[in-house]
């Protein structure tokens, strides 16, 4: 993974409750945890990045 750059954005204030949450349950960083949603994402979105 490379050098990690700030990334701005909006998100519905319900989701942010939840991943704060999530993250205290798991003792993960938001960052963590936004870095693993994007990456399934890619990797469901793109077939070069699968398995």
């Amino acid at each position: 993974m490379g050098q990690k750059k700030v990334f701005s954005t909006r998100i519905d204030e319900d989701r942010i409750k939840d991943l704060k949450h999530l993250a205290v349950d798991t003792g993960r960083s938001l960052g963590d945890l936004l870095e693993e949603a994007i990456q399934d994402l890619l990797t469901k979105h793109t077939p070069s990045r699968r398995g």
